[in-house]
């Protein structure tokens, strides 16, 4: 994606080079109070994502059968859905926000990732009636609650960007930046408004499953109502302004608001929670992005099998950290259960009320009322190398059942009486 327009606005501060994020502000002067006003459906933050739309009569048919999801059902307004990409063996290779408008497919993916899903789905076209394209002349605006559709109608109620009118950072709009991305999206999208796609997590979609299954809590994302909308890049600064116009006590949020209220949901995302061998088993993404009986797709046999015969060999959980120390361990930084290695953080962030939090992928048999310790690093500056200077206590708050049983597998795994034989 290109830089954010919001990174110009005065307070704004970068996220880290190398961070997901980098591409949009970390917050703009005030995590704290920029959480709250999230949370409160009072703010507006930029997204890291990049955006690639597909056209066609055969888009959505060919999505389906390439993805986890059904989306030949999908409609203008309807709010959209979540599909995954997997390789052969399920490993996650793309997490997909998809929204139709009646002719434009578009597809949300992490910064960075637009260009690999635009060559994928390119090289998987044949003869197909589809094209594909990256569109860095669009990006996602963020907000939760009540924010979402305030956050819509703001960008309905502005009018794209004339070209050769200058934006937020000083350059001038060409003619494609400020019409291409809205007339693509039909006659009936109003002003900077090109799609409005709602997060469904935590709910079980249809098809889906949960793994969360004999723990007698509400979900920690219960009250999670996240989404984005699609604008032109060049009108984000626009839009931002008259969604702050439009009410009182509004303000403009950056990442590490979104990502702390995301952890605490326990909302697993693609750049930060799943490596090279992560199955959606392992972070209940089973609820929200894949149909258990849609049919053949790449990585199908791996989600059938785990769901039938296994248990995801890692679950997700969130960990509530002991900030007494003040410092934060790093994504990637070990946990421990006594001296032994049980698994690795994933995020990490300070919560407004909560304090420290972080999600982790753990070991699916760590035992959930088990004390965890997760270590602090630092980076020496002679040799370069990351050390451990010294641990955090960790207490779980559970997003995956260890027994690994989700409520759609079987109450009996196929084979059980076989294995029983065997060890008569």
């Amino acid at each position: 994606m290109l830089p954010s327009p919001l990174l110009n606005r005065p307070g704004a501060v970068a996220s880290a080079p190398g961070d997901p994020d980098e591409a949009v502000p970390a917050h703009l002067g005030d995590p704290g109070r920029e959480q709250a006003a999230l949370a409160e459906g009072r703010a507006t933050c930029a997204l890291a994502r990049d955006v690639v739309a597909v056209t066609g009569q055969d888009r959505l048919s060919w999505l389906t059968t390439l993805s986890s999801q059904v989306l030949t059902a999908l409609e203008p307004g309807d709010g959209g859905v979540e599909t995954l990409l997997l390789d052969a063996q399920g490993h996650i290779t793309h997490a997909l926000a998809a929204l139709d408008d009646g002719r434009t497919l578009w597809l949300v993916t992490e910064a960075g990732g637009g260009a690999d899903l635009a060559a994928f789905l390119d090289s998987m076209r044949f003869m197909l009636r589809v094209e594909v394209a990256e569109r860095p002349d669009v990006a996602a605006l963020g907000a939760l609650g009540e924010g979402l559709d305030a956050l819509a109608q703001a960008a309905r109620d502005t009018a794209p960007p004339a070209a050769g009118a200058q934006t937020d950072a000083g350059d001038a709009v060409e003619a494609t930046d400020a019409t291409e991305a809205t007339e693509a999206a039909g006659a009936e999208v109003q002003g900077s408004l090109i799609g409005l796609w709602r997060d469904p997590w935590p709910g079980v979609v249809e098809g889906g499953t949960s793994y969360d299954v004999g723990l007698e809590r509400p979900h920690p994302g219960e009250g999670y109502r996240a989404g984005f909308v699609l604008v032109p890049t060049s009108g984000v600064g626009a839009v931002a302004r008259t969604f702050l116009a439009a009410g009182t006590n509004r303000r403009l949020a950056g990442a590490l608001a979104w990502e702390a209220l995301r952890v605490e949901a326990g909302r697993p995302r693609r750049a930060r929670e799943a490596d090279a061998r992560a199955i959606p088993h392992e972070m209940d993404w089973l609820r929200t992005a894949v149909h258990l009986t849609k049919g053949c797709y790449p990585g199908q046999e791996t989600i059938a099998r785990t769901l039938n015969l296994g248990r995801p060999p890692r679950r997700l959980t969130v960990l509530q950290l002991d900030g007494l120390g003040g410092d934060l361990p790093r994504p990637g930084a070990v946990v421990r259960m006594g001296e032994r290695t049980v698994g690795a953080v994933t995020s990490v962030a300070r919560h407004h009320e909560l304090g420290p939090i972080a999600l982790a992928l753990l070991r699916r048999a760590v035992p959930v009322g088990e004390q965890l310790t997760v270590e602090i690093t630092e980076v020496d500056e002679g040799t370069g190398e990351t050390v451990a200077v010294g641990r955090v206590d960790a207490a779980q708050e559970p997003l995956v059942s260890p027994e690994g049983r989700a409520q759609a597998s079987p109450s009996e795994r196929p084979g059980a009486e076989l294995r029983k034989g065997l060890r008569l």
